[in-house]
């Protein structure tokens, strides 16, 4: 969407309301293509998606609290309840930061791992068409 000097946003065509319609259409399904994948496997997907930031976070095998919460766009209390329930079914552990102490250190368990790996292969195909949709999309379109 292009603005003008008064940042007054200008008229969308019908093509940019399709294609923005297109890229929501994609981004759901694939939400809710990956519920059905997590519930499938008996975890929520927010649990999953503790998982796939754990395991995903930039340069090391773990993420702070802090960090899963910036990832989840949750409160950092909530995100601790969330790793509560993830280290009762044994998917992940926290150790006290090896460089700070005031960090804690989420781990994935092995039980964690292999969970992840099942459900995040299941997700490539549906993964494949949302990554041509947001390219389809273009700038424009993403509010």
């Amino acid at each position: 969407m292009s603005r003008t000097d008064s940042s007054k946003p200008q008229p969308l065509d019908k093509a940019e309301y399709e294609r923005i319609s297109r890229f929501r259409y994609r981004l759901r399904r694939f939400l809710r293509i990956s519920e059905k994948l997590c519930k499938d496997q008996g975890l929520t997907p927010l649990q999953y998606q503790l998982l796939l930031h754990v395991k995903g976070f930039p340069n090391r095998d773990w993420a702070s609290i802090g960090e899963l919460a910036e990832r989840l766009q949750a409160q950092h209390n909530g995100v601790v309840a969330l790793i509560d329930r993830c280290e009762k079914l044994d998917l992940v552990t926290r150790n006290p930061g090896r460089h700070d102490r005031r960090v804690v250190e989420v781990h994935l368990r092995p039980k964690g791992e292999e969970m992840l790996a099942r459900i995040a292969a299941q997700h490539q195909d549906e993964l494949q068409l949302l990554l041509r949709a947001f390219a389809q999309a273009g700038d424009t379109a993403i509010p």
